[in-house]
């Protein structure tokens, strides 16, 4: 039986990258493998089909000469440079699914490496510190490179061994009928090579728990939930890997003023009723100093007044928002018996004409009486 086109085996174009190519690989593979399909012969041909797709399309050299001469030039009776037969499955599903079984890649003959952990530091800030940035310095615990033995895991003047469960290569390989599996070496960890006499300042492990401090730069604008990452600062890396990275989140701290929302900023003023009702000038924080705020008359409690520019410059770029003062008009309290008696002649005097002093309370009180009339017998 003619063989089916790699490409159309795979259902990839033929411009696709070796990722979709891998990605297609891997979706057939687990479908049509015989340990999901138990008896099934036609799963099972479709798995070799996909698999011997892959191991051409997935490889540059063969990939180029499939692509100008079919499968002759691929096919080693033809001296093309085909897939092998005898080739173990493992390999190349070691390859596509390294990522789910196994946490390092191999480097240098096999032996693994993998990459530090990262980490992650909650910073608290001030609101002004968000607003116009800080330097700020932080102190981590993480896992760092054993400086008595240079991260090797022995002791001086003792040396390592070749692993003989893995022999030196860091990979075991577990394999029923044909499904295979490349794993990390259980006995080694991955390294490749057994430490005879264990050092004592890590005891082996070639990476010690220290404290480090660090100068974290806090651009201007951040918020609460953004992060700033310090590449290199996580955790050392095993057998020769990369560190991780540390990632800093900000939590900015209630302000006993404003109230933030994104770029705005907003804050309540209180004003006294004299100033509400007769109106004047009254001077408002703001993050950089103070303001002034032209009260007109019979100003009422939730009026805004907005100060443009006032607010905060987003980190990622854009205009500076504004501040939003709220006016509370705050009722006098601790009143001698002549003020109070002021007050009662005042309101004499307001109620003499009610519509007119008092229109908002009027009319409320209209609505209210209309409301029982209308729910009487």
């Amino acid at each position: 039986m003619a063989k089916r086109d790699y490409y159309q085996v795979l259902d990839v174009a033929r411009t696709a990258t070796e990722a979709e190519i891998k990605k297609a690989y891997r979706r057939l593979a687990m479908k049509y493998h015989p340990d999901r399909n138990p008896g099934d012969h036609e799963a099972e041909e479709r798995f070799k089909e996909a698999k011997e797709a892959y191991e051409v399309l997935s490889d540059a050299q063969k990939r180029a000469a499939y692509d100008q001469f079919g499968h002759a030039g691929v096919d080693p009776s033809r001296g093309g440079g085909g897939p092998n037969p005898g080739d173990v499955f493992g390999d190349i599903f070691g390859e596509v699914f390294g990522d789910i079984f196994g946490g390092g890649r191999a480097r240098g003959g096999g032996r693994q490496v993998f990459r530090g952990a990262d980490l992650r530091y909650e910073l608290p800030l001030d609101l002004e510190q968000a607003v116009f940035g800080h330097t700020a310095e932080v102190e981590i615990a993480t896992l760092g490179e054993c400086g008595t033995c240079d991260g090797s895991g022995a002791a001086k003047g003792s040396g390592v061994k070749r692993c003989d469960t893995c022999n030196g290569v860091g990979q075991v390989r577990m394999q029923q009928g044909f499904f295979a599996v490349q794993q990390t070496c259980p006995r080694c960890k991955g390294r490749g090579q057994i430490v005879e006499k264990p050092c004592d300042g890590c005891y082996g492990q070639g990476r010690v728990r220290r404290n480090k401090t660090l100068q974290v730069k806090v651009p201007p604008g951040v918020d609460s939930g953004d992060r700033i990452r310090l590449s290199g600062e996580g955790e050392a890396g095993r057998n020769g890997g990369p560190p991780g990275d540390l990632y800093v989140e900000v939590a900015v701290r209630e302000h006993p003023i404003f109230e933030r929302d994104g770029a705005h900023l907003s804050c309540e003023v209180p004003i006294c009723f004299t100033t509400a009702a007769l109106g004047g000038e009254i001077e408002v924080p703001t993050l950089d100093g103070h303001a002034k705020i032209k009260v007109p008359a019979e100003t009422q409690s939730g009026r805004v007044f907005r100060l443009r520019e006032k607010g905060v410059r987003p980190v990622r770029g854009g205009p500076t928002g504004d501040l939003f003062c709220r006016i509370v008009v705050e009722t006098p309290v601790n009143l001698s018996n002549e003020q109070k008696d002021l007050l009662r002649r005042f309101e004499e005097t307001l109620r003499k004409h009610p519509d007119r002093h008092n229109p908002r309370e009027e009319s409320w009180l209209k609505g209210v009486k209309k409301f029982f009339e209308n729910i009487g017998p």
